[in-house]
């Protein structure tokens, strides 16, 4: 499945991570190791990125906002854009889901004394914007279609990574739980996402028919 620009871009520090700690086990040449690296080189395909910083609570942290902040933005834009009520009702729960979880991480941090950090060389903004400008050269049908393709690739990344990635290297048990506690709302989203984009399909074919 595709994965959205944005996630991609968030994606990269965790995967350079994960090689790095890969590389202070022992070497092995089994064929499953080699179907791992091919894995995620495919997965991670972007420019190089700088050396990944640890992976700590205040960067799961930043990771965790900007991923919430970003589908707020790309919400509230399919819900001024969308062709269909449909699409723009969805956009509208995305913000307002997005919104309250954002509001979650930010005032447990405050309460934990974690400042949001960002990783070294973060190109998550830099994605996130180029998506933004991909789906503001779309209207009509095809608007709702990207939109909605973008929110399934997005969501799945979100949930990959919460899964393999940020749920093992969370230190904190109030910030695990937090996570734990919201991640069937990015499931939620996904197959909402999978369920209208397979809907403007039905329609489309129906009107070209």
């Amino acid at each position: 499945m595709r994965r959205s620009p944005l996630f991609a871009a968030l994606l990269i520090p965790l995967f350079a991570l994960a090689c790095d700690r890969r590389a202070e086990q022992p070497a092995t040449d089994t064929a499953a190791d080699a179907q791992a690296a091919a894995a995620v080189s495919d997965s991670a395909a972007a420019p190089a990125a700088a050396p990944a910083p640890a992976l700590d609570d205040p960067t799961i942290a930043a990771i965790f906002d900007a991923a919430n902040s970003a589908d707020m933005e790309t919400g509230k834009l399919a819900a001024e854009r969308g062709s269909t009520k449909a699409v723009r009702d969805f956009g509208a729960m995305l913000v307002r889901d997005h919104k309250a979880v954002r509001a979650q991480g930010r005032d447990l941090a405050k309460k934990l004394g974690v400042t949001p950090t960002p990783p070294a060389d973060d190109a998550s903004a830099r994605a996130h914007a180029e998506a933004m400008q991909t789906l503001r050269a779309k209207s009509g049908a095809d608007f709702d279609r990207a939109f909605l393709d973008h929110e399934v690739a997005f969501h799945q990344g979100v949930i990959d990574a919460v899964n393999s990635t940020l749920l093992p290297a969370i230190q904190n048990a109030e910030l695990k739980a937090l996570v734990v506690k919201v991640a069937p709302a990015f499931q939620a989203h996904m197959i909402a996402a999978q369920n209208l984009g397979k809907q403007v399909a039905d329609a489309s074919s129906s009107s070209n028919r």
